[in-house]
């Protein structure tokens, strides 16, 4: 059992000195007075405070004789500090029984020492009693156990209000919390950490809403890199939905902690600083951690300073993370060196995030792998962190299989993946009942991955909602996948919007145009910026209708050069309007190649102001072939025409 605390120990006059740790046990010296004045410990008053006591000892006083033999087992002198220290306790001085318990138990006397810390309890030292209960505990004596730390504690002694609220912890018991708050005010830093995690335990409880999520109790979130499923060491972020009051205390008691010293109450308080965007203040809370040695917090200064822009001194903190056993940190000098090209580094560093128990470190194996097209060793890598639970890795091996015609391995990866909580699984599922006809099972898992933010399904769900009708249903999800940048489900939503507009009519005479762009034209335009061209051809029309024949022009040449027909077709009406009939023809041709009808009708009818009866009639057969069926009545009728003049 470990007892921690770096206060001192209250002295009977409610002073505190320096506290000395000798052994395992965390044993307690127990400051002394003498003449009712402080024994002064401080280096160049040390020597002459052991003189002018070691006189009045050797004189019989007590108290000197307590105040020397604290201060040689302070020092560790063992040999010189007994006889003092038996000297004032026979003479009834309780603190000299106190630390004539410590001494002897550095000794190994456990029981004898057991023996003078319970006449210094019962004479009321607090650190006996606190030392007492320590010992009763070791022996599994809950309940003496519990005695004397409850009168160490109640006597205010932070180290026994600690060590009393650690055993009740241990059973359970909701009083454990009074005395960690207790043992935290007295300035108890490991106190005021574990105060600070059982707040963020309480807020994490707090009950939310049927779709909400509490605060997740793991010891490090997810990070991305360039290709690695990393993870950073720090205490789980996110909003709880719980009383800002009680996530504002745990805040202050991990900043207490820090401040004296802890450091993973200071990667605590950094991880919250920097949800927060406190990234300065955050930055120096995990500075000082990973300077005491706490690897999560190296590993999470490298993150603060890679997301910064410094990459190689984040490669610093991550090698020395890493070297310290930090999975995550080795993860991410994997991720740096791969994307630098430096395969064979990376897939070292990927190797020790493995062999530290970071399953991610096979996950990255399996992604390094794959990018080489060394695909059985990735299906390896990739099986071997699945199996270890890894959710991403199954699916990704899921995706190997299918891609290898292996559908029916496949399939229970990617449910497997699924049920863990994989949002791309749940869509690939979708994916693959969608192509053996299972419309109404494709349709479950796509909800599924849409209610957990997946464009694509969500986007499947809306697509399906309009083939069914439901346009309610399908707008929601339609407006989801837009808002996620799927540029088909803002052109989707657009045409949805488009369809309820009522006919504006003809304008009347003189009439202001209208300017004010509708939601169906903006979710249009969010869509061609995104380069979908049907889109852009739709914002081409409708800045045509308005008269802003640019704009028109503009993105019906970008759905043109993109390969759209109709963009092409369009573009070509609009030189033509604007006597650029030569450029047109350029663009209708394009078009008809492509298998635009009517842009071939049009040249037809170029070819016969021209002239070139051979070449409209060309056309002509080439707009038939190509329909709509008015269009190939009219080229029909026109290629007849073309035929009895050059016949004539």
């Amino acid at each position: 059992m470990e007892f921690m605390g770096d206060r001192a120990t209250l002295l009977e006059t409610g002073r505190f000195v320096q506290r000395h740790v000798k052994s395992a046990a965390d044993d307690i010296i127990e400051a002394v007075v003498a003449g009712g004045e402080a024994v002064d410990t401080t280096a160049e008053n040390e020597t002459e405070t052991e003189a002018r006591h070691r006189r009045a000892a050797e004189s019989g006083d007590a108290a000197s004789m307590s105040v020397l033999g604290a201060l040689l087992l302070r020092r560790g002198d063992l040999d010189g500090a007994e006889p003092y220290l038996r000297g004032a306790t026979a003479e009834g001085d309780r603190a000299a029984a106190n630390n004539l318990g410590v001494l002897l138990h550095q000794r190994g006397y456990a029981e004898e020492a057991a023996g003078w810390w319970r006449v210094a309890a019962v004479a009321g030292s607090a650190p006996a009693a606190h030392a007492l209960g320590r010992h009763h505990r070791e022996r599994g004596d809950e309940p003496a156990a519990e005695y004397w730390l409850r009168q160490s504690a109640e006597q205010g002694h932070a180290l026994g209000a600690y060590a009393l609220a650690d055993l009740l912890e241990h059973r359970s018991d909701v009083g454990a919390e009074r005395w960690l708050r207790a043992a935290a005010e007295r300035g108890h830093r490991e106190a005021a950490y574990r105060l600070a995690l059982a707040l963020e335990r309480r807020v994490q409880e707090v009950p939310r809403g049927p779709s909400a999520s509490g605060l997740s109790a793991r010891d490090a979130l997810a990070h991305d890199t360039a290709q690695a499923d990393t993870a950073k060491g720090e205490p789980a972020k996110g909003d709880t939905g719980a009383p800002s009051g009680e996530i504002a205390e745990a805040e202050q008691w991990f900043r207490q902690a820090a401040a004296r010293g802890h450091r993973r109450a200071a990667l605590h308080l950094g991880a919250i600083l920097e949800k927060r965007g406190e990234l300065k203040e955050a930055g120096r809370w995990y500075l000082s951690s990973a300077k005491e040695g706490e690897a999560k917090a190296a590993c999470a200064l490298g993150f603060l300073l890679r997301d910064a822009g410094d990459e190689e001194s984040a490669a610093v903190w991550w090698l020395r993370a890493a070297q310290d056993g930090d999975g995550n940190a080795a993860n991410a000098l994997g991720a740096l060196h791969a994307a630098r090209g430096e395969q064979q580094t990376a897939e070292r560093w990927y190797r020790a995030a493995m062999d530290a128990g970071d399953v991610n470190g096979a996950y990255n194996l399996g992604l390094l792998c794959a990018a080489q097209d060394r695909v059985q060793h990735a299906e390896q890598w990739y099986r071997r962190a699945a199996y270890a639970g890894h959710r991403e890795a199954a699916n990704a091996l899921a995706v190997l299989l299918l891609q290898a015609g292996d559908t029916d391995g496949a399939e229970p990866w990617f449910s497997k993946a699924a049920e863990a909580g994989s949002v791309d699984a749940a869509f690939n599922l979708g994916i693959l009942y969608a192509g053996r006809d299972d419309d109404r099972t494709a349709l479950s898992w796509y909800e599924r991955a849409a209610a957990a933010g997946h464009t694509e399904a969500a986007l499947q769900v809306g697509i399906a909602g309009l083939r069914d009708g439901d346009e309610q249903t399908a707008e929601r999800h339609l407006r989801c996948a837009a808002g996620g940048g799927s540029a088909e489900a803002a052109f989707r939503l657009a045409t949805v919007l488009d369809a309820r507009r009522p006919d504006p009519g003809p304008p009347a005479l003189g009439a202001p145009r209208e300017e004010e762009k509708t939601e169906c034209e903006e979710w249009y335009e969010r869509a061609a910026q995104q380069g979908h061209r049907r889109a852009q051809v739709r914002v081409g029309m409708l800045a045509a209708a308005r008269g802003d024949v640019t704009e028109a022009a503009h993105w019906y040449r970008e759905a043109a050069e993109a390969g759209s027909r109709n963009g092409a077709f369009n573009l070509g009406l609009l030189l033509a309007r604007e006597g650029s009939e030569r450029e047109a023809a350029l663009w209708w041709t394009r078009a008809a190649r492509a298998g635009h009808g009517r842009a071939a009708l049009r040249l037809a009818l170029l070819a016969a102001r021209r002239g070139e009866l051979s070449e409209g009639r060309r056309w002509c057969a080439t707009a038939v072939e190509l329909g709509p069926a008015e269009v190939a009545e009219r080229a029909a009728r026109l290629s007849e025409a073309l035929h009895q003049e050059l016949t004539a």
